[in-house]
């Protein structure tokens, strides 16, 4: 259960790292065997470890396995603290990570699948079927993208045989997936990594990141009164000059906010330094707008971005809803879908205008934040470009060969079902981002829209 994957995909997928979660009272145990609901997982617990097999209707391969840290807690080997509760009565019980949002519903069985109890073929056809049936059996979009999986299939399968190479399944395996053109879809050979974002769209790099905010800090936060970095380097807070009574507030991910690994709690709390000292009470009383620039943002935690939401309203709503793909043969089946509450944090909170600034660099947990965002009382307006279109956690499945497909499952809805996978959320308001005219002539053409419309509603 990983919200993160290859090195490749750099700050698409940042891994926001789990601390240790609160341990839940003793009451009926969860040791046993579970069936998750959608995510093609049976879970193995006992009074020491988690063990994860990852099934298809063809295959069984050990996951993730976790060391049990607590009553109903396992810490992973990626530090995230997985917490499994028990439900209403023995045969159910509910999974979450602390660095995501949501929860996954668990359903008691008895032994474990046959296919889990035996050794899986390591030969290129059996890699391809595992590979297909993942995503047959767990990708939503497929319909929505117009791509006959099926088809996909007739047409692979008969160029692999005993003889194919390494080399040459990763190739095929890559062309199979290319016409999907879904960031949070890519195919991995321990550091060989094929992904790619949406037609007309950058994936955020580091160079990208680290160009971007000199130019910002350069063109538009020049002469600032106050301006400070935080969480090692993610976030930037800014008093625009002008005495307009505006804020800037620079977000490139929602993790990565120390410089070494750490758990979820250290980035957690890194964050809440940064937005105390941002926040504080004078700080909201006199603000008049505050301009959140997210045009930048590889994602992270959605966790990280409810939290951040939470200091932006004085009323509790609903961010969205969210569901995961739950049948092996039909894609409209999903999971009951989940709505994630944000609730107002304690303390200094700034409820005033907001200008999100938007593009499609703008990606995953970038864009759950985006969504938190729309339904949010006192007025939120976003400006620049569609963003990114992916949302799900990212599910890696392991292939018999040692390859890795990771792909997404989930939907995150908004208030009338739908989601905004594929097109990205849409700005209000149109403007260039980044482009290479926009950097040549030193414009920032969002930037400046959000400083105006801030300026004449507030």
């Amino acid at each position: 259960m990983r919200t993160a994957t290859a090195t490749a995909l750099t700050l698409a997928l940042v891994t926001a790292a789990a601390a240790p979660a609160a341990a839940i009272p003793n009451g009926p145990s969860t040791d046993g065997l579970w069936r998750m609901d959608g995510y093609g997982t049976v879970l193995s617990l006992d009074g020491h470890s988690f063990q994860e097999f990852q099934t298809t209707s063809v295959s069984c391969l050990k996951g993730d396995t976790a060391r049990r840290t607590g009553p109903g807690t396992y810490t992973t080997a990626y530090g995230t603290t997985l917490t499994v509760r028990p439900g209403p009565n023995r045969n159910r019980a509910t999974l979450g990570a602390d660095s995501s949002v949501g929860h996954r519903t668990l359903r008691r069985i008895h032994a474990l699948p046959a296919d889990c109890t035996r050794p899986t073929a390591k030969d290129p056809r059996t890699a391809f079927d595992v590979f297909w049936h993942s995503f047959a059996e767990n990708y939503p979009f497929f319909a929505a993208k117009g791509i006959d999986w099926q088809a996909v299939r007739d047409r692979y399968r008969p160029k692999v045989d005993d003889a194919t190479t390494r080399n040459e399944l990763f190739a095929l395996f890559s062309d199979m997936v290319r016409p999907l053109y879904d960031a949070h879809v890519a195919v991995q050979d321990g550091d060989r990594v094929f992904a790619q974002v949406r037609p007309g769209t950058d994936m955020p790099t580091q160079a990208m990141d680290t160009k971007v905010k000199k130019f910002i800090g350069e063109r538009d936060l020049k002469g600032a009164p106050y301006r400070q970095d935080f969480a090692n380097g993610r976030i930037t807070y800014a008093d625009l000059p002008g005495g307009a009574g505006q804020g800037y507030l620079r977000i490139s991910g929602f993790g990565g906010y120390t410089p070494e690994d750490a758990p979820y709690a250290a980035h957690l709390a890194e964050l809440d330094r940064a937005l105390d000292t941002i926040l504080t009470k004078d700080r909201t009383q006199r603000l008049k707008g505050l301009i959140i620039d997210l045009r930048v943002n590889g994602g992270g935690s959605d966790a990280l971005g409810i939290h951040i939401a939470e200091r932006l309203t004085d009323k509790r709503y609903v961010a969205y809803a969210k569901r995961a793909r739950n049948h092996p043969t039909d894609p409209g089946r999903h999971t009951r879908p989940e709505p994630v509450p944000v609730v107002p944090a304690d303390g200094p909170r700034y409820t005033g205008p907001i200008a999100v600034l938007t593009g499609g660099s703008t990606v995953s947990a970038g864009e759950t934040f985006t969504q938190a965002l729309i339904n949010r009382p006192g007025g939120t307006i976003r400006i620049g470009q569609p963003t990114q279109g992916v949302f799900s956690d990212v599910m890696e499945r392991h292939l018999p060969n040692g390859m890795t497909a990771i792909l997404p499952n989930e939907e995150f809805l908004n208030r009338s079902g739908h989601t905004y996978d594929g097109t990205g959320i849409p700005p209000h308001l149109t403007e260039p981002v980044f482009t290479k005219e926009e950097f040549t002539k030193k414009r920032d053409s969002a930037f400046d829209r959000a400083v105006s419309v801030l300026r004449n509603n507030g």
